[in-house]
């Protein structure tokens, strides 16, 4: 069970991978002027990365409550599905939050 424990906390930075290639694939495939796609493409990664690390992720830099945390967790993945969406791609947009919602579900269910 440890080992799928374990599987199922990797597949969760995948998604979180999966989140900031989506939000750059948006922003490059999207915009119309080059300064925009850089800006977006790029940007809009670095953005929510940082928001990641100081606030989501398990050893992020500042603790928020419960609730506050859940929300942004919501949030920020939330924006991978809709830029997937934005992009023209609801297959994957709807694959992608299938996979967050089970991942979630299993990672409360097992407390990781």
């Amino acid at each position: 069970m440890e080992t799928i424990k374990l599987i199922n906390a990797g597949f969760r930075f995948l998604l979180e991978l999966t989140l900031l290639v989506a939000l750059g694939y948006w922003g490059f495939s999207t915009q119309p002027t080059l300064w925009l796609k850089i800006l977006l493409g790029v940007g809009l990664p670095l953005m929510v990365a940082v928001l990641w690390g100081l606030f989501v992720s398990p050893k992020a830099a500042i603790l928020v409550s419960a609730p506050l945390h859940l929300f942004l967790e919501i949030a920020l993945l939330g924006l991978g599905s809709a830029a997937l969406f934005l992009s023209h791609k609801p297959t994957l947009a709807w694959i992608y939050t299938i996979l967050v919602i089970i991942n979630k579900i299993l990672l409360v269910i097992w407390k990781q």
